[in-house]
């Protein structure tokens, strides 16, 4: 074995880098040798890394340079579909905390990490998101993910009460940045049949370990049949914070269906890029092809994350599926078809960027359209539908309050619109301008009735100030409050 300048490549344990042989046993002795010694990894630029079929996951613990390198995932036949191939993983072990009792927003806790750690708190007695529709469920233990620093501050605001806590995990944060940079990674896609349910495949990398970049990698997936089952994330972060992913390539998977779980058919998510209980993630110049191409999903789903930021990504869709609180920031990016998704509490902002999906901003249905804070849209351009013929709805909202999701929900409590242009000039001859909103609470029936509002066991509530300036549209027709302006009843517009 050589070792040059402290740095370890794969070929030194054996990897051949042909393209043909498995040098997926080699990558992972080279890792563990780099692990065990504090050592950082570097590829051959020119090799292609096969690897292979085997349930092996190569654990990256060190600073890692695939610079041109390219690797092979064959995912026509493996042994294991849910076994990730790398996982960047901190080198310290868990630490033990106590923790009773939490309160919403609550800056301090008694505990004392020996670090600083990243925290998920557990209430299992406690259901939140209960999802509503074809995917429905019984929604999730409530739970929160927080960074607990060293004096008992709390950096990512606790967003529920827990007035007990039945589980606790806290995973210290590396003080050192890891750097993950480059790689050309191709994923020939399986070809998987199950007609009922979702069956997710890894077959990844992921990101558990706190401050981790990576920068520059690029993943192709082809081969795609007419059948397969949907990724859950090539690149795919869970319970860390200080998470960057910089300069990365990603790309749109196929739709596939299944029978969901009212039973009915649905398309299924499949993502390039996915995240669960980060604390502080971003992505920096991120981009993909074809972001309005809609036989190809959105490229992105998170979970329960506190403060994400995008700056300067081209994508087909940005989501939070089950919640983002802090501040969600969307700035100079370009969304495609799948456009703008948000649940949760906070900040929202929208600025510099320009959206491309059948709404400017969607807050999910099928989770409430909950947003809990102020939405903010500044210097911002929109071409609904990606051009298609569209009657365009700037925000949209759905909420009958006839369902429990698991928490109150309501429109943002103020949202300011400071610049947008509406390229709404492909629109119906019946056209009459855009709507600001959706129709809220979907009450209205073919005969135009109101549900009562005694109907309703969980009432939606309505935004309380909408301010629109600098707002201009291709048609040259002014906009309208709702399809249904008395159901904004309440809402106070401010126009200049």
């Amino acid at each position: 074995m050589t070792v040059d300048d402290n740095i370890i490549t794969y070929e030194a344990f054996g990897a051949v880098g042909d393209g043909v042989h498995d040098d997926l046993p080699a990558i992972c002795a080279a890792h563990a040798h780099a692990n065990a010694h504090g050592l950082r990894v570097r590829t051959k630029p020119d090799a292609t890394y096969h690897l292979g079929s085997r349930a092996l996951t190569a654990v990256i613990a060190t600073d890692t340079d695939w610079n041109t390198s390219r690797f092979t995932i064959d995912d026509t036949q493996v042994e294991d579909h849910k076994a990730p191939l790398f996982e960047v993983r901190s080198l310290l072990e868990p630490e033990e905390l106590h923790i009773d009792r939490l309160t919403r927003d609550q800056a301090w806790v008694d505990a004392r990490p020996q670090r600083d750690c990243h925290v998920l708190v557990e209430n299992d007695r406690q259901r939140r998101y209960i999802r509503r529709g074809l995917n429905q469920n019984t929604g999730t233990p409530q739970h929160d993910c927080f960074v607990l620093h060293r004096d008992g501050s709390v950096e990512g605001a606790i967003d529920w009460d827990y007035d007990v806590v039945t589980r606790v995990e806290a995973r210290p944060l590396d003080e050192t940045p890891l750097l993950l940079r480059g790689g050309v990674f191709t994923t020939f896609a399986n070809r998987m049949k199950q007609e009922v349910g979702y069956n997710y495949w890894a077959r990844n990398i992921e990101i558990t370990r706190s401050n981790t970049e990576v920068d520059g990698l690029t993943h192709y997936v082809v081969g795609e049949t007419a059948v397969g089952h949907p990724y859950r994330g090539f690149l795919s972060a869970d319970r860390c914070a200080n998470i960057t992913l910089r300069n990365c390539f990603a790309t749109g998977h196929k739709i596939y269906s299944t029978i969901g779980a009212a039973g009915q058919p649905v398309n299924m998510g499949s993502y390039d890029i996915h995240a669960n209980n980060v604390v502080n993630l971003q992505l920096i110049n991120c981009s993909m092809n074809h972001i309005c191409d809609r036989t190809r999903w959105g490229v992105i789903a998170t979970n329960f994350c506190k403060n994400i930021l995008l700056e300067d990504c081209t994508l087909s869709r940005m989501d939070t599926h089950m919640g983002v609180s802090g501040t969600y920031t969307i700035r100079r990016c370009t969304l495609g078809h799948m456009g703008l998704n948000a649940i949760g509490r906070g900040l929202l902002t929208v600025e510099d960027a320009t959206l491309y999906g059948r709404t400017l901003v969607s807050f999910r249905g099928d989770y409430g359209s909950t947003w809990e804070g102020d939405l903010v849209i500044r210097n911002c351009r929109w071409i609904p539908a990606c051009g298609e013929r569209a009657w365009p709805h700037m925000i949209g909202v759905s909420n009958d309050g006839t369902h429990d999701f698991g928490y109150p929900c309501s429109m943002p409590r103020e949202i300011t619109v400071d610049g947008l242009f509406v390229d709404d000039s492909n629109c119906p001859e019946d056209y009459e301008g855009l709507f600001l909103f959706t129709d809220p609470g979907g009450e209205h029936e073919g005969d135009g009735d109101v549900t009562p509002a005694a109907d309703r066991p969980f009432p939606y509530k309505r935004c309380e100030k909408l301010t629109v300036r600098g707002l201009s549209t291709a048609s040259g027709k002014k906009p309208r409050l709702s399809p249904h302006d008395e159901v904004m009843k309440g809402t106070v517009l401010v126009q200049a």
